[in-house]
C-alpha cells in the first residue's frame, strides 16, 4: 500500500513510529506537512498541492492534525475525502471532538457517562452556575488541549478570577464549561487508546504534588493499568459516538462508575513507552483491514 501521513513532520514521535511500522510491513509511506499544503479548487479537478506537485495516488491517508491547526488541517483532509481517499480519521470527527461543548452534547445524546457539565458564555452567570454545580468545580475553555485552559476553582472568588482571565485574553468572548469536581479521583485519570472496537493500550496518569491535572504534558506520571470490562466498553462507546476509529479516551473512576472526561482525535504515543504496547502497529493493521472498503476505485496497488 501507499500511505500518506498528514503531520507536522518526520521529527514528530508518533509520525516516526507510524512510518517505522508501516515500512516494516512493506508499505510505502510519505509524510506530508499539511500546513505547507494548499488546495487548488477547480471543479472535478480540485486537488491538494504539496511542494508544487499534486498529492495523488495513495491507498490511505492517516491524519495527525494538531489542535492549533484544526481549521486548516481539516480543510486539507476534506479535500482528500472529496477525492474519495480512505482516511483513517474523518475531518468531521476531528472538528467535532476539538469542540468540547459539541463533544459533551454528542456524548450526552449517546448516553456516554461524563461529569455533570454546565455551559455558558456570560461571566455574569458564574454565581448561578456555582449554585447549580457546587464547589469545588472545574472551569474549562470549550477549546483547549494538554490541560491548558483548565482551572480548579475552590471558591467563588477563584472562579470569578478564572473567568475574568479567560475573557481578558479573548476579546470576542469565549464559551466556558463548568464541570463537577470528582473528589475521589482528583489528580488521577486513565488514558485508553482505542483502535477500531478495541482498547489496545491503557495507562493511569497520576499528577505530581498538588496538581489536579494528570496530563503527561503537565508532568503527570503514567503507569500501566488494566481496565475493567465496563471501562473498556465505555471507552469504545465514547470513541464511536465521536465517529473516531482511533482515539485517546480519558476516563475517570468515580463512585458512580467510569466517566469520560475527554476524547482525543490524535492521541500521543507516549502510552507506548509506558505500557510497552505497539499502538502504531495496531493502527497500521487497522488501515490494512479497512482501506480497501471505502478507498478510491483507482488506488495504486488495489
Amino acid at each position: 500500500m501507499k500511505i500518506a501521513i498528514l503531520s507536522n513532520g518526520n521529527a514528530n514521535y508518533s509520525t516516526k513510529r507510524l512510518v517505522e511500522e508501516a515500512e516494516k510491513r512493506g508499505h510505502t509511506v510519505k509524510v506530508i506537512k499539511y500546513k505547507n499544503c494548499y488546495i487548488s479548487v477547480d471543479g472535478k479537478a480540485s486537488k491538494v498541492i504539496y511542494k508544487g506537485k499534486p498529492v495523488d495516488h495513495f491507498d490511505a491517508v492517516i491524519p495527525r492534525i494538531s489542535n492549533s491547526m484544526t481549521f486548516y488541517g481539516t480543510a486539507i483532509l476534506r479535500q482528500f475525502e472529496t477525492q474519495g481517499y480512505y482516511c483513517l480519521t474523518g475531518s468531521l470527527a476531528i472538528s467535532r471532538v476539538r469542540d468540547k461543548l459539541r463533544a459533551a452534547q454528542i456524548m450526552s445524546r449517546s448516553d456516554v457517562a461524563t461529569p455533570r457539565t454546565l455551559i455558558s458564555r456570560n461571566t455574569g452567570d458564574i454565581d448561578v452556575l456555582i449554585d447549580e454545580i457546587g464547589l469545588p468545580c472545574i472551569i474549562k475553555l470549550a477549546r483547549g488541549t494538554h490541560g491548558n485552559g483548565v482551572v480548579l476553582a475552590e471558591s467563588r472568588r477563584t472562579a470569578k478570577s478564572a473567568l475574568q482571565a479567560f475573557y481578558l485574553t479573548n476579546e470576542d468572548g469565549v464559551n466556558i464549561l463548568v464541570q463537577e469536581f470528582i473528589a475521589e479521583s482528583a489528580g488521577v485519570d486513565i488514558r485508553a487508546f482505542v483502535v477500531g472496537s478495541q482498547v489496545v493500550a491503557s495507562m493511569k496518569r497520576q499528577s505530581l504534588d498538588d496538581e489536579f491535572r494528570s496530563n503527561l504534558h503537565k508532568g503527570g506520571q503514567g503507569t500501566t493499568i488494566k481496565l475493567t470490562p465496563e471501562e473498556e466498553k465505555v471507552a469504545v462507546k465514547a470513541a464511536k459516538s465521536m465517529g473516531l476509529h482511533v482515539a485517546g479516551v480519558d476516563l475517570m473512576r468515580s463512585n458512580r462508575g467510569p466517566l469520560v472526561l475527554e476524547v482525543n482525535a490524535s492521541p500521543g504515543f507516549g502510552i507506548e513507552k509506558v505500557t510497552g504496547r505497539n499502538v502504531a502497529l495496531k493502527m497500521i493493521e487497522y488501515v490494512e483491514r479497512n482501506a480497501h472498503r471505502t478507498g478510491r476505485k483507482d488506488r495504486i496497488g488495489a
